[in-house]
């Protein structure tokens, strides 16, 4: 099947068992600050699984775009992507373990026809210490459904990955894991997950590519086992039953409800379906991969295919986050976005294509896509020039890097400090570096790049750990403060500066907002003048907040701003402040001095936020982008 047939086909099947449709929403989260991108479909739904009611009822399906940044250096080989298709089907306190494990074993057998001989399945393993116990429930509807096909399903208990490839299959069909591969969380495993954070055990199910066992590696472990990363066994899905939440003291209790979060790789199913392990085979990738090899390259040849599949990859990235409105620069997303259009130019270079092929591809990719996610199209020209203008800045990158080079090669020898300099000061692609010392007979140290990197990464972690505690998602009173603060900044922006301003991002912590809007140029200190004064008033006018779900086509009626490339569902919530005379009954939403898209939380009143005398303040104007400015304001 092609990866448009098993989407459609996937959120007809959920349809018909009375979920709702749900769409896509932008890759770049909204008022998130644990993450850059999203990378699950869960992530946008988190309110919900907390006890708050979801305007589309008790169970949602979707296809969610999807990033996971943490695997940009393992694409190349036969099944990792960076952005990739999420579908997902959510209970929200509805059905549990047994109608979603044999909805989607359902799935896979009888709509998408992949041999159930050739699926795998785990579970968790319970944790005494936590309390949690063994998930012997979701062990026992896997049996189950294995025996009505005619498979014997011999249950064994594994534990660490470590153990697995000590012990190998021992002619199990269902296998038992601990927290580091069948426990959920944004966080992780149950350890690292902070106060209020809800997580659960989950049950993935493998596909085996192998069923002989005679492509196993030994280098991946001795024993081969499904959580193996020879190639062997691919996960194509995993049912996260979401029913703890981490408590103060770091023990679990359960949430208000037992939930069901579930998330498919499209992209992996469709190789499943394919019987082929080599997940660049399936349509949607092929177009590119065919469109390279026009260049006279071949995709099978070991010294080229890793080329072909990192182009491939990193492209089709590339479009979907530009069409949400991400550029480059040199942080966070942006820089994210930088380093994949830069290694995609690289990889071009060793397959000896030019350029010129880009624009072929991004025109395919958005026709491919176009259904789906019609945002693509709209953004067309500004995701075709934001490839091709780093692409040029790259070639100047490698120039100016090239002469570094030719300084520090002069000693004779390229250490892994060297190649960190250049890597993180000039740009410059450790892989060139390596080359580059390859070809002029000097000797090189990876490892010492590789440690230098790790040095380098861990810090990274530890901003990302600290900016997790800090975000929107603590729901704390000063942040919710600063989320209204928020929306009075955003209108202001677009009274003093045109009706063209819109929010490009934001990051919402108790200490400050900030806000990325689309502006050309920077402000004046007037201009910043008059925006501090409006949203003063505003909160001086005591204006209510109030939430309205309505009808999506009412809302833009009012003129409600909303994210950039998001599609929303036919109902919407949103938050509008003021008039002073409106009420929980009666809003007076055409009235009122903001309305936007919005899932909260809010202050009831924008006298809440100026307590104390404090005012709204902004600390800093900048621009971060091509026609994208960047404000903080604090309350002083």
């Amino acid at each position: 099947m092609t990866v448009s047939e098993i989407r459609a086909k996937y959120l007809e099947f959920f349809k018909a068992r009375t979920h709702e449709v749900i769409p896509s929403v932008s890759l770049v989260p909204e008022n998130d600050p644990t993450t850059l991108f999203i990378s699950s479909g869960m992530q946008p739904l988190l309110p919900y699984f907390l006890g708050a009611t979801h305007p589309m009822g008790s169970r949602v399906t979707n296809a969610q775009k999807s990033l996971r940044t943490q695997d940009i250096e393992e694409v190349g080989d036969n099944r990792h992507t960076t952005f990739f298709e999420m579908l997902g089907n959510w209970s929200f306190g509805d059905y549990f373990k047994t109608q979603q494990l044999s909805w989607f074993y359902e799935f896979l057998t009888d709509v998408v026809g992949v041999d159930p001989s050739r699926l795998y399945v785990t579970a968790f393993i319970g944790d005494e210490v936590l309390g949690i116990p063994k998930d012997t429930e979701s062990g026992q509807v896997w049996k189950e459904l294995f025996s009505a096909k005619g498979i014997d399903a011999l249950e064994v208990d594994v534990g660490t990955e470590q153990n697995g490839a000590e012990i190998g299959m021992r002619g199990g069909r269902i296998f038992y894991y601990n927290a580091e591969k069948n426990w959920w969380s944004r966080a992780g495993a149950p350890a690292g997950m902070p106060t209020g954070e809800p997580g659960g055990p989950d049950s993935e199910v493998f596909y085996d590519f192998d069923p002989t066992g005679s492509m196993h590696n030994p280098s991946f472990g001795k024993e081969c086992h499904p959580n193996c990363d020879c190639g062997r066994f691919m996960e194509i899905g995993n049912s996260v039953f979401m029913m703890y939440v981490k408590k103060e003291d770091g023990s679990f209790g359960e949430l208000p409800a037992k939930n069901v979060d579930f998330g498919g790789g499209l992209e992996r199913i469709a190789a499943a379906s394919n019987n082929n392990g080599d997940v660049f085979l399936i349509d949607a990738l092929q177009l590119v991969i065919r469109e390279l090899a026009s260049s006279g390259k071949n995709y099978n040849d070991p010294e080229y295919q890793p080329s072909f599949r990192i182009v491939a990859d990193h492209l089709r990235a590339a479009v979907f986050m530009l069409g949400d409105g991400v550029r480059p620069s040199n942080t966070e997303r942006g820089y994210i976005l930088r380093r994949l259009i830069r290694r995609s130019v690289r990889h071009l270079d060793k397959l000896q294509i030019d350029a010129s092929v880009v624009g072929r591809i991004v025109d395919l990719l958005i026709e491919y896509y176009r259904d789906q996610y019609s945002e693509l199209s709209a953004s067309h020209s500004a995701i075709l020039s934001g490839i091709l203008d780093e692409e040029r800045q790259f070639r100047k990158t490698l120039m100016n890097g090239m002469k570094e080079f030719d300084k520090i090669s002069k000693k004779g020898s390229i250490t892994g400090e060297d190649a960190f300099l250049l890597f993180t000061t000039y740009g410059f692609p450790y892989e060139v570096t390596e080359e580059l010392a390859r070809e002029r007979g000097l000797t090189f140290s990876r490892e010492e790049f590789s440690k230098k990197m790790e040095e380098h990464q861990k810090l990274s972690r530890a901003g990302a750990a600290q900016k997790f505690t800090g975000g929107l998602a603590d729901h704390a009173e000063q942040t919710i403060r600063y989320h209204t603060a928020h929306h009075l900044l955003l209108k202001a922006l677009q009274l003093v500066l045109g009706s063209d301003v819109h929010q490009r991002g934001s990051n919402i912590t108790s200490e400050r907002l900030r806000i990325d809007f689309s502006y050309g140029s920077k402000m004046t200190p007037e201009q910043k003048t008059e925006v501090e004064r409006i949203v003063n008033e505003k909160i001086n006018e005591q204006l209510p907040v109030f939430r309205t779900v309505m009808p999506k086509e009412d809302a833009e009626k009012f003129g409600a701003e909303h994210e950039f490339g998001v599609k929303y569902p036919e109902m919407v919530s949103v938050y509008s402040v003021g008039p002073v005379h409106g009420t929980a009954d009666a809003p007076q939403i055409a009235e009122a001095y903001s309305i936007e898209f919005c899932g909260g939380p809010h202050v009831s009143n924008t006298s809440e936020l100026g307590q104390g005398g404090k005012q709204f303040k902004i600390q800093k104007e900048e621009a971060v982008a091509q026609g994208i400015r960047r404000i903080k304001a604090i309350f002083v």
